[in-house]
């Protein structure tokens, strides 16, 4: 007797949604199952008082990849939005990412001249390979701008002092000698009009969903329907932990209604001093340059993650790569099961390397 489907596919964001609707292009037929209440992972916005709110922290889609930014807009208009975060340490704002703006403000200098001569000095600090990620930073960036800027947020956000995290985390750093508050260097970036939930619409517009469906708890019964499975949580869940946890950072987000036209400069303001409790700040009247005399306000805190908790970033150290190798060898025996996005690869994927993994996923799968 045949599958009533040909793909199962398990968890809607972007992964998984653009695999559905791919695959429903070329004729096959797709159940989607989502563990939230809604679909759109990460991504899903929500509407209050006419204000989209960015529901699982900022995302401004931005990329140089002109077949994934054309991709997205066949599905919803993408204003132009350049994302310009400002950083909060004890008080004082500075600009980002790292540009003549920041060092003007740091040293009270004038010229790139100037700003180059304080950072080559204080980077000889670090002699030889950086072992971690403080002498990574420092060797890119100085002394000076590290402990202001990059120190406190970075070892909240993953939950460990800088010189226990791997150097790699922050090997692209961004050093700019220009006045350029444009984070992304990415040619295209923008924000949908009306929030990503219009974009999941679309892909999934073909395919059948379930919502509040857990697969790991129905993964017998659920798996019976399909012929393939694409798999997009967890890898090591998956495999119910058997060759023990993968390292993931945890978030949760505080939001709040204010009764003023404006609470913040910026969209996006991060806190770099550790001792506040929060990362970030997120404005979400700003991506859309909307008046109105409220505003909102999402808090930003980084958790420890246990299993059970949402995963939001993969800590991919050395053991934690290491694990995810052999992990990666059980799903090699694994029939009929393709795993795919951030958790399913255990990868740190901007929203643009999603979609393009998802689209040679589909290309390599239904050539």
């Amino acid at each position: 007797m045949g599958k009533k489907y040909d793909y199962l596919i398990v968890g809607s964001g972007l992964f998984g949604s653009v695999f559905a609707h791919e695959a429903t292009e070329r004729g096959k037929s797709c159940l989607v199952v989502e563990r939230r209440g809604h679909v759109g992972g990460n991504v899903y916005c929500e509407k209050k008082d006419d204000i989209v709110l960015h529901k699982y922290g900022v995302h401004v889609f931005h990329t140089d990849n002109k077949t994934v930014w054309d991709y997205m807009n066949r599905f919803v208009g993408l204003d132009d939005f350049v994302l310009s975060p400002l950083a909060n340490y004890r008080g004082e704002t500075y600009p980002l990412p790292f540009n003549l703006n920041t060092f003007r403000k740091l040293w009270g200098i004038e010229t790139a001249e100037e700003a180059a001569a304080i950072i080559e000095k204080q980077r000889g600090e670090v002699r030889g390979e950086p072992r971690n990620l403080e002498e990574q930073a420092i060797s890119l960036v100085g002394k000076d701008i590290y402990e202001k800027l990059i120190k406190g947020y970075t070892a909240k956000q993953w939950g460990r002092p800088c010189n226990e995290l791997p150097a790699f985390i922050i090997r692209r750093l961004p050093v700019r000698y220009t006045a350029d508050n444009n984070y992304f260097n990415d040619r295209y970036q923008g924000v949908p009009r009306e929030g990503y939930n219009a974009l999941f619409e679309k892909l999934l517009g073909d395919s059948e969903v379930l919502l509040n469906t857990d697969y790991l708890l129905q993964r017998e019964s659920l798996s019976r329907l399909a012929e393939k499975t694409v798999y997009t949580g967890s890898i090591d869940s998956f495999f119910n932990y058997e060759l023990g946890p993968l390292a993931y950072r945890s978030l949760d987000f505080e939001t709040s209604r204010l009764e003023k036209e404006f609470y913040q400069q910026a969209a996006v303001i991060n806190f770099t001093d550790e001792a506040v409790p929060y990362t970030r700040i997120i404005e979400h009247k700003h991506f859309a340059k909307i008046r109105k005399r409220y505003t909102y306000i999402t808090k930003e805190y980084p958790l420890a993650w246990v299993p059970g908790r949402e995963a939001y970033y993969p800590l991919a150290d050395d053991a934690s790569r290491s694990l995810y190798n052999h992990y990666a060898s059980l799903a090699c025996g694994e029939k009929n099961i393709i795993f795919g996005g951030r958790l399913g690869e255990y990868r740190y994927y901007d929203m643009d390397e999603g979609i393009e993994s998802a689209l040679k996923t589909v290309e390599k799968e239904l050539k």
